[in-house]
């Protein structure tokens, strides 16, 4: 498929890349203390020491004052699998250069996506990526160049509203939306092959199973 950046004008329904802010300190805490995968991919959404490196910061002037929590997301894939969204938007550092898979909320129909309204976008390392509440993503992919894909994997930090992807809540299902509640304020649609339609979650992804390798 076509890879854009996220400094191209078609990135813009989806977020944007936020300008300003001295991620180094942050990014070389990840690559020191956090493991990366050869195989998988792993998920931690609140880790002290990178809170404390850049926590009030992100708090303040991303968020507002919000409460937020800065975790990781690292490791090697290649595929689409899932799409989740959150109430509120979400920032992606890459320590390595990486590829978000991203759709938009609008062409959910009844908890139902078609794959191919799937778009790809490349991020350098280093770059501030926000991607907003209303933008389907999942985890990052190895990034691809001149069609090849990179074989060293990622490490991207994930700041997220306090407590998100933690616990799922008890609930009473209200809403249609409620069905696809996976986590503390996660919504995620699952492709059928997926491991996560395996363990009960809303299969909702139609089409192809997007992956990078192929």
């Amino acid at each position: 498929m076509t890879i854009k950046s996220v400094f191209d004008a078609d990135f813009a329904k989806y977020g944007k890349v936020l300008n300003g802010y001295n991620v180094d300190a942050l990014l070389a805490k990840l690559e020191e203390k956090t493991p990366k995968p050869a195989d998988a991919v792993i998920y931690e959404p609140s880790d002290a020491d990178l809170e404390a490196i850049m926590g009030e910061v992100f708090s303040v002037n991303a968020y507002g004052g919000m409460p937020i929590q800065i975790g990781y997301c690292n490791g090697y894939n290649t595929k689409l699998n899932c799409l989740e969204w959150h109430r509120g938007s979400e920032l992606n550092i890459p320590a390595n250069d990486m590829v978000l898979l991203l759709a938009t909320l609008s062409d959910v129909k009844d908890g139902k996506l078609d794959t191919s309204k799937v778009e790809a976008f490349y991020a350098p390392k280093g770059t501030v990526v926000q991607v907003y509440e209303t933008t389907l993503h999942y985890a990052p992919c190895n990034a691809v160049k001149d069609g090849v894909v990179s074989k060293e994997g990622f490490r991207v930090i994930i700041v997220l509203p306090k407590d998100t992807n933690t616990a799922k809540p008890a609930l009473k299902e209200i809403d249609f939306e409620d069905k696809l509640l996976w986590a503390r304020n996660k919504w995620l649609i699952a492709h059928p092959e997926t491991s996560e339609a395996k363990q009960g979650a809303f299969v909702g992804l139609v089409g192809e199973n997007i992956d990078l390798a192929k």
